[in-house]
């Protein structure tokens, strides 16, 4: 620890008082442990139910819908999925939600944009907002969801493994041969892909109408147990689960999904009692621009202790 830059707080959460401080009013980047006010601020403001969709019936055969952020959606970890029971009734789709293009939060690293762990933000996630390839055998891949295979291009012949190369700016998928049997790769999760993946899966008419109204009010379909959403995100450190999980909450609080707003709406509220003002960017700890103290953590985790 002699090059550290290291704090600790061990706080008796029976006696109230702190028994151990060490620079613990000092900031430190925190990483992950980012969740811990996201993981706060969703137990208490997403309900026992995740909402999944927001929408308006139209006629027997049209639904007009909005995404609420929830990114449970078709996402194989969730076997029932409500949401998709629902809309396979319908032959026509028409999304009138908004249109949410921050994919990537703020002080993310740029390089990681092709790794698993920092799938693109969005407003109506589907499959995880990953393309998961899997090798089968010599020359043969299996792509989920089937809707990337015409987005596939494969150089030469794949032996025994594969590697796999994505542009920034398209959802365009690069396989030569290498030594990967599996990979997820995030996909950019812009409105046209998202309403074209949504007729593949559910094989209906889908089309994008921002012009027309859509209720104040609009129905909803919840879609899983907030807490089933939560377990996998804290215990797997899971961050485009977090990362979503901040936007239901802003959706839910202002109607609009934006980390920054509704951080700072947390942080005049909830956190204004925090020992020491944070630097919160994110919701899951990806961004090097967040910074906590150490006692910050202590007095979130004894809040959590008090209120649930």
């Amino acid at each position: 620890l002699v090059n550290a830059h290291a704090g600790i707080s061990i706080y008796d959460a029976n006696s109230n008082k702190y028994l151990f401080n060490y620079q613990g009013d000092k900031y430190f980047v925190p990483a992950s442990n980012t969740k811990i006010p996201t993981c706060y601020a969703a137990m208490k403001y997403l309900g026992d139910s995740l909402v999944g969709l927001q929408y308006n019936i139209i006629n027997e055969s049209t639904v007009d819908i909005a995404g609420t952020g929830d990114p449970t959606f078709l996402c194989s970890d969730f076997k029932r999925q409500p949401v998709y029971d629902f809309l396979k009734k319908f032959k026509t789709i028409v999304y009138k939600g908004e249109v949410y293009t921050d994919f990537l939060g703020s002080g993310w690293s740029w390089g990681d944009y092709k790794q698993y762990y920092m799938a693109q933000r969005s407003e109506l996630p589907m499959y995880g907002n990953v393309v998961t390839i899997s090798f089968k055998g010599k020359d043969e891949l299996k792509i989920s969801p089937f809707y990337f295979r015409n987005n596939i291009e494969v150089a030469g012949t794949i032996d025994s493994g594969f590697a796999v190369d994505k542009p920034w700016d398209t959802n365009r998928f690069f396989i030569s041969n290498g030594g990967q049997k599996e990979s997820k790769v995030p996909y950019n999760p812009n409105i046209g892909t998202i309403v074209d993946l949504l007729a593949d899966t559910l094989k209906a008419v889908t089309d994008i109408d921002f012009l027309g109204s859509f209720p104040r009010s609009p129905l909803i379909i919840h879609s899983q147990p907030t807490d089933s959403l939560l377990k996998p995100m804290m215990y797997n450190s899971d961050n485009f689960f977090a990362e979503q999980s901040l936007l239901m909450v802003s959706k839910k609080l202002l109607n609009e999904m934006s980390d920054s707003k509704i951080i700072d709406t947390l942080l005049k509220t909830d956190f204004k009692g925090l020992p020491q003002k944070p630097n919160w960017a994110d919701g899951s700890g990806l961004s090097r621009y967040n910074l906590f103290t150490p006692q910050d953590f202590v007095f979130i985790l004894n809040k959590m202790k008090d209120e649930f």
